[in-house]
This record gives structure tokens, C-alpha cells and sequence, in this order.
């Protein structure tokens, strides 16, 4: 379903039209690094894949219950490793950002710059 007309549809409905669906959605991308306002990144800080384009267009018409600052709740699975975690939306993005934490990265060996493959599914 175009993810225009399933928004149009959630909001004259109040929910997701059938075929709206809440995934799976496979995204493929760069894993990249948060840098601090001083350019360099902190300790413990986080990495992220950015989710744009029709998906994210996809995932924000899906999306009936936003959590905290707009946030979306998602399972996500990455190579032999699923959890749940939130999507955060990302107004230079124009989509969504994945956060990647520390036991996921060592669990699939994910480094900075690495190019990952998702799925994702409205949890």
C-alpha cells in the first residue's frame, strides 16, 4: 500500500488500514557513529543506521503509537540477533534512526562504517 494513502487512511480510520502492515521491512546501510557537538565521539557512545526513503515513509504511516520524542517501537533482527528497541525520528534524515547497542555489535561483530542488513517489524 502507497504510504501516503495508508497515513490518509490511519487518520480518517484512527488506525492502520488493513495492508497498512507492520513490517518486516528490510533496510540496508552504513552503520555510523554519534559524534558529540565537539566532533569527537564519547565514551559509550552510540551508533545508529539510518532508516529513510519509502521504508521510513512506510514505517511512519504504519506507526500508530508514538512513544517518547516521536519514537517508534520496533523488533529488529540483524544477522543471528533480534531484540526490541525504538526507532527515533530524525529530522536530517527525513527517516528514522536505529540504535545499535553495544551486545548487538559484538554479538555480529558491527564496526563503524560497516554496511548491515535489518529487518524491522512495528513491535
Amino acid at each position: 500500500m502507497d504510504a501516503d494513502l495508508a497515513r490518509f487512511l490511519r487518520e480518517e480510520l484512527g488506525h492502520a488500514p488493513e495492508g497498512a502492515g507492520a513490517g518486516p521491512w528490510t533496510v540496508r546501510g552504513p552503520v555510523w557513529l554519534w559524534q558529540g557537538s565537539d566532533g569527537a565521539p564519547a565514551k559509550g557512545s552510540w551508533y545508529f543506521l539510518t532508516i529513510d526513503g519509502d521504508t521510513a515513509q512506510a514505517i511512519r504511516a504504519s506507526a500508530t503509537n508514538a512513544a517518547a520524542w516521536g519514537s517508534v517501537y520496533v523488533e529488529v533482527t540483524v544477522g543471528g540477533t533480534t531484540w526490541r528497541t525504538s526507532l527515533f525520528p530524525s529530522k536530517q534524515a527525513g527517516g528514522w534512526l536505529l540504535p545499535l547497542k553495544a551486545a548487538v555489535r559484538k554479538a555480529e561483530k558491527i564496526v563503524e562504517g560497516a554496511m548491515i542488513e535489518a529487518v524491522l517489524r512495528l513491535a
